[in-house]
């Protein structure tokens, strides 16, 4: 009899671990595919931006230095994309995508700015045409990231749990995987400074 306790308790206690494995496996299998989803946005703005940088070309003969910004900088976050597309749980990876990103937004900053003195620029069809689809995917991206993040905060959040966080070293799951923000968060929490 006491045989036969022995063996449900080990078979409740293996049903237990092999549901949080489970587990552990289906948030990481979903913040993964979150990333894939986002990747799709990037590479769409990835490849905007040469059709916008061609467009504003024919109009703006002396910003080259701004529009080979834009360039360098949309490559430098293609390089990220790829490092963290390789290895969507590495937190260097994902810092790398993120500095590339921030670079990306600083350099189309910069070109917006440029582009306000170009009037034939903003009205040109093609800019429009540009400038709407990277205005969509830049929602879409959002979106995406948000889902990305809100799939890792779930993950890390389940394995650092008690039981879970006993056996998640143990299943390969010890390292937590990282958020993609872009933003530096005590510049975002700053008042904005108003001039006149």
């Amino acid at each position: 009899m006491s045989t036969l306790i022995t063996l449900v308790v080990l078979a409740v206690i293996a049903l237990f671990v092999i549901s949080i494995y489970n587990k552990l496996v289906t948030l990481k299998n979903r913040h993964q595919n979150a990333f894939s989803q986002i990747e799709v946005q990037f590479k769409r703005r990835y490849d905007l931006i040469p059709n916008l940088v061609e467009t504003a070309k024919a109009y703006m003969k002396h910003e080259s230095e701004t529009l080979e910004a834009v360039i360098a900088a949309r490559n430098q976050a293609m390089a990220g994309l790829q490092a963290a597309s390789a290895n969507p749980t590495d937190a260097a990876a994902i810092g790398q995508l993120a500095g590339g990103e921030s670079a990306l937004m600083g350099a189309m900053g910069r070109l917006n700015v440029v582009m306000e003195a170009y009037p034939d620029l903003k009205a040109n069809q093609n800019m429009m045409q540009v400038s709407e689809e990277l205005t969509s995917t830049e929602n879409r991206v959002a979106f995406s990231r948000q889902a990305f993040n809100d799939a890792v905060t779930a993950y890390n959040s389940y394995k650092q749990q008690f039981p879970p966080v006993i056996f998640a070293g143990m299943f390969g799951h010890g390292q937590d995987a990282s958020l993609l923000e872009f933003e530096d968060s005590a510049e975002i929490q700053a008042a904005p400074k108003v001039q006149f």
